[in-house]
């Protein structure tokens, strides 16, 4: 228990340590320390600007540069003030709280680049501002071994030997695996805009080496996490087993999509941007995640496949080798039509088309004779399939309906025709009815 007696004498001597002179001239150096670390700071970033490329966190970068300068010049007072012999306790009490502030603003700099904004975020900052601060406030009164120790009895005793855990270890133990996983996808994320920001390289592979980097980071958080924590390693073999087992049956098409996945990126067979067929699902390549690929189709839906269907079903690459594209037009016009002419018209109306490129370019066939009339085709390539051939071939039918009305050129249609065959009976009660 806090002694409420212990804690007023530990003010009054704190009162005591220095004359009113020198608190003041204790406040007026740490005011100037932080005066010209803010001037320092606001000096340094506006001179030397991070670009984004090199960006490590969310937020303006200033916002740590100040405490950070503040913390060093604040601590370089203390040393020169307690080696000259003179009362240091204000500037160690303004060290305390630069220090909560420089690590609040660090961990908004960094989280903002972990999680996304929304409630876990501001969730995350307030926990770590209302321990820093709650910390900084025992540690400026004293009382940070007396909590420590309350903290450290509070517990039970588990195992054959007698293990002892504490509401202390506990909570040491959850402050390091939160700040190993946080470091370590903090250092995933950075590292893996590095690579993406890499134009050199093939996208596919640059996003095998981000999820790669992903996967090590948490690996490598989780297997220093957990003896900061106390706990043995070694019971992870009895989980990887039983991860194996489970594997083996139940989670075995989750696994073949994620290995499926990776196949994909490194064999190049897919990248992003490209225009696929799959299950009768034709649209763009949108994202390619470790389970599942995202394809937009031409409507806007977007359609989630796992990669496991990529490797095992038939896809129709619109685009592995060559971005251009043929879009087919059929149609039937009328027997007797000039079918020459009908295919320049055709050609003409292709190459007027905006999207359509001239090379290859458009051409116009008769590719069959029906009970119709006769089938034409008018064949053009386009360079941006990503943004689909529906507006497309409204435009080219509605220009080529207005050039065969104004050309004369008549369209087939479905036909009936009734003819009446007269019977000689007929034939006989017509000759009756004139006579």
């Amino acid at each position: 228990m806090i002694d409420p007696d212990a804690l007023s004498d530990s003010f009054a001597q704190v009162a005591q340590e220095a004359t009113l002179l020198q608190w003041a001239v204790q406040a007026a150096i740490a005011a100037g320390a932080i005066a010209f670390a803010w001037i320092s700071a606001r000096s340094t970033c506006s001179h030397y600007r991070v670009g984004a490329h090199w960006e490590f966190g969310k937020g303006e970068f200033r916002r740590v540069v100040f405490p950070f300068f503040a913390v060093i010049l604040v601590g370089l007072a203390r040393l020169v003030m307690d080696r000259l012999g003179q009362p240091v306790r204000l500037l160690g009490i303004a060290s305390a709280l630069l220090v909560a502030l420089l690590i609040i603003r660090v961990a908004v700099y960094i989280l903002g680049r972990v999680l996304p904004s929304g409630a876990a975020l501001r969730l995350a900052v307030r926990i770590i501002a209302a321990v820093a601060w709650i910390a900084v406030a025992l540690h400026i009164t004293g009382l940070l071994p007396d909590v420590l120790e309350a903290l450290d009895d509070i517990g039970f005793t588990v195992g054959k030997q007698q293990s002892r855990v504490t509401l202390l270890l506990v909570l040491q133990a959850l402050a390091a695996m939160a700040v190993t996983m946080t470091v370590a996808m903090w250092l995933a994320r950075v590292t893996g805009g590095r690579v993406l920001a890499a134009k050199s390289v093939e996208m596919s592979t640059r996003v095998v080496v981000v999820k790669i980097i992903n996967t090590v980071a948490i690996v490598v958080a989780v297997m220093v996490a957990l003896p900061l924590a106390g706990i043995d390693i070694t019971v992870l073999s009895v989980f990887g087993g039983a991860l194996g087992v489970g594997l083996g049956f139940g989670l075995q098409k989750v696994a073949a999509s994620y290995v499926s996945g990776f196949i994909v990126l490194l064999e190049r067979s897919l990248r992003i941007g490209d225009v696929i067929t799959v299950e009768n699902r034709r649209g763009v390549v949108e994202a390619i995640e470790s389970r599942y690929t995202v394809i937009k189709a031409g409507d806007g839906t977007e359609t989630i496949l796992p990669n496991e269907a990529l490797i095992t079903k038939e896809v129709v690459h619109h685009t592995y080798t060559d971005p251009k594209v043929a879009t087919v037009i059929p149609m039937t016009v009328a027997y007797g039509t000039d079918a020459d002419r009908a295919c320049e018209l055709l050609a003409e109306i292709g190459k007027h088309n905006m999207r359509v490129i001239g090379d290859p370019a458009p051409v116009a066939r008769v590719s069959a004779l029906n009970d119709r009339g006769i089938l034409l085709e008018l064949t053009v390539w386009i360079s941006d399939p990503e943004k689909g051939d529906s507006d497309l071939r409204s435009e080219l039918l509605k220009e080529i309906l207005r050039t065969f009305k104004t050309q004369k050129i008549e369209l087939a249609y479905n036909r009936g025709e009734i003819r009446l065959i007269a019977t000689p009976e007929i034939q006989e009660n017509a000759v009756k009815t004139v006579t």
